[in-house]
């Protein structure tokens, strides 16, 4: 039997945004799209790591209360998120085509 972790998420503020970010600056693919109701199940996946998701949900119900989205909802306002790493082959050319993508990134790559 197969052990792992299969669905890992991310609070973010919208998730047709994040979607995009996602699949059109960083590559991922959908995986699942699914609503019920307000509710809806969106992750991503990369194309080289299938059996892995990437979970992007708007902090509600009915998984929170309002005033917990809320919090929520000012803290990922402000940037506060848990770390992403993306393993690249190449830290240089991967941070150029992001950067060329419009993506936002913090500094440029160190040698350590």
């Amino acid at each position: 039997m197969s052990q792992g972790v299969g669905v890992v998420g991310l609070y973010v503020r919208d998730q047709d945004e994040a979607l995009d970010f996602y699949v059109e600056k960083l590559g991922f693919r959908v995986h699942t799209d699914v609503r019920n109701g307000d509710y809806r199940w969106l992750t991503v996946q990369h194309p080289d790591q299938p059996s892995f998701q990437l979970g992007l949900f708007e902090p509600g119900p009915p998984a929170l209360d309002a005033a917990t989205a809320q919090t929520l909802h000012e803290v990922v306002a402000k940037g506060a998120m848990p770390p992403l790493v993306l393993a690249v082959d190449d830290c240089r050319a991967a941070y150029e085509r992001m950067r060329a993508c419009g993506v936002e990134l913090t500094q440029e790559p160190i040698d350590r």
